[in-house]
């Protein structure tokens, strides 16, 4: 689910030392989730995700340098698993219903009028 809230995000650096950022969440999943924050994260690094309703734990499986920040991919350790019910990002979108939306609107497949 693409969605967008800010979370705060908690790791130890390599030399043991606590630290902490806030991060915009870019997407959630069962498993995961992605983040954009303004440091880079080592590889399996574990990250505390803490929301307005908990928190999840995890490991970081990417981090990717994009012209405006540093892209996390986070697994989410066993035990930890997202749901809509137990946490509600500010902005959530289910890109399916989007390609849905956008099917039923045009099923020809041509760019409807409004589009440009």
């Amino acid at each position: 689910m693409l969605c967008a809230d800010f979370v705060e995000v908690d790791w130890r650096d390599k030399s043991g030392r606590s630290r902490r950022t806030v991060a915009n969440l870019e997407d959630i999943s069962s498993s995961g989730a992605c983040l954009q924050i303004d440091i880079a994260v080592p590889l399996q690094t574990k990250v505390r995700i803490s929301h307005a309703k908990g928190e999840f734990l995890g490991k970081v499986r990417y981090c990717v340098f994009r012209e405006i920040g540093y892209f996390l991919g986070v697994e989410f350790e066993a035990g930890y698993c997202w749901t809509q019910r137990a946490y509600r990002p500010q902005h959530l979108l289910d890109p399916r219903r989007l390609s849905r939306a956008r099917r039923q609107d045009d099923p020809g497949g041509e760019p409807s009028a409004a589009a440009g």
